[in-house]
């Protein structure tokens, strides 16, 4: 990736826009951000459809650039397999976090970015410690850097709720998988 002003290059994996702006904003005075929309956990297909709309929007809103990876549903659920039953943050969390960070190194260490790093723990349901372990361990594996980070602290989700209503997102009530929903 080419690097803006000598910053150091980020590629930013994003599980949707309410989550992105306060981020991005964050990481923008550092490094250089692209946006990577890899989330194949996304289910029904309107669901995965309307938050990348959301992305796009956002992508459009504060010109940055956005790749978006091809959704495989099929490895996701390979990915997770077994541990379907499992309660939200449980062990099938893991196993999706860590399905989605390492096609984010391998889609950065592509790309030649000198960082990644993850939305996922601006939620307050989302566990940054095991976020932080998933995305080191993706970023030795693929010779890359990864971004440890709890965005959820120092007020940061709720700037992220503040910001998603001031661009007009839509904002989901579910983390993205069926599984996520019935819980």
């Amino acid at each position: 990736m080419e690097n803006d002003a000598n910053r150091p290059t980020l590629l930013l994996h994003a599980c949707c826009a309410p989550c992105a702006p306060h981020i991005f904003n964050t990481l923008s005075d550092k490094y250089s951000v692209a946006v990577y929309f890899y989330n194949p956990n996304i289910q029904p297909e309107t669901e995965y459809i309307a938050r990348k709309n959301e992305i796009i929007k956002f992508s459009e809103q504060a010109g940055f650039k956005l790749i978006v990876g091809e959704p495989d549903s099929t490895g996701w659920n390979e990915a997770i397999k077994g541990y379907e039953p499992d309660p939200e943050g449980g062990e099938r969390c893991r196993l999706c976090f860590r399905h989605r960070l390492e096609h984010t190194a391998r889609e950065a260490a592509q790309l030649n970015f000198d960082f990644f790093a993850t939305t996922l723990s601006i939620s307050p349901h989302k566990n940054a410690k095991i976020i932080n372990e998933e995305g080191s361990l993706a970023a030795s594996k693929y010779g890359l850097r990864f971004l440890e980070a709890d965005f959820k602290k120092r007020n940061g989700f709720k700037i992220s709720c503040e910001l998603s209503r001031e661009h007009g997102f839509f904002r989901q009530d579910y983390c993205g998988c069926l599984f996520s929903r019935r819980d």
